[in-house]
């Protein structure tokens, strides 16, 4: 297991911004104390767009620092089963790296709770299967679950997470933090699908057969007429 990720530099290089965010811990707190107070659309678009902004470039600046992201993109490729989960909001970015990740990658699961469920990938974890599980607060507790299970079965966790004290890092074999610093009522989505499509390409661009398992795809889809043309 790794030592925990450095704590991200906070946003707008302010201890106490960084820490006021994550004392307002749900939505509500964050509605409150963001959007309650007069404000035009203009001012409160352009305050969101400037936070966006700010909070894209440190965790890019970060991962790419910390090596954290083509460290987790090794791990994957390593593994011979890859399995994506996440709950609640971080099931949609779950399914986004499951996806992007399974068009260069073979064996790529996505842990949905209804066709494929946690128990019966933990119920047959191998050595060489790697768990990729998505965490953001609230962190829902069927995510951290299934991740301690899965790492105590032999398999390794990569976690990518909010913060370096989230419950999931605490198991993880290789943790890559995201800030989801806002100015909204709802954390930022942007820098996390960021982070998720550098990981998926880094992972696609060191896999062996990438490149004929997307060629093939693209053959089959224009066969079963997937895509609208033009």
């Amino acid at each position: 297991m790794t030592a925990p990720p450095t704590p991200p530099t906070p946003v707008g290089g302010s201890e106490a911004a960084h820490a006021e965010n994550r004392r307002l811990s749900s939505p509500g707190d964050r509605f409150g104390a963001r959007l309650q107070r007069p404000s035009s659309a203009e001012a409160l678009q352009r305050r969101l767009i400037e936070q966006e902004t700010r909070n894209l470039t440190e965790a890019l600046e970060r991962v790419a620092a910390d090596g954290s992201v083509a460290r987790a993109a090794a791990a994957v490729v390593a593994a011979r089963r890859r399995f994506v989960a996440g709950a609640g909001k971080s099931f949609a970015y779950a399914s986004l790296l499951a996806t992007d990740l399974s068009a260069g990658l073979s064996q790529v699961t996505l842990i949905d709770g209804a066709v494929v469920r946690a128990i019966d990938i933990l119920s047959e974890v191998r050595t060489s299967d790697v768990l990729v599980a998505v965490s953001l607060r609230r962190y829902r507790r069927e995510t951290v679950l299934a991740a301690e299970h899965f790492a105590a079965a032999g398999g390794t966790v990569v976690a990518i997470t909010d913060d370096p004290g989230a419950p999931l890092a605490a198991t993880a074999a290789e943790t890559v933090v995201v800030s989801t610093d806002s100015a909204s009522y709802a954390d930022s989505p942007t820098a996390v699908a960021a982070v998720i499509h550098l990981l998926t390409t880094l992972t696609t661009a060191s896999a062996k057969g990438a490149r004929r398992r997307i060629a093939e795809r693209d053959r089959l889809a224009r066969a079963l007429g997937t895509h609208l043309e033009g």
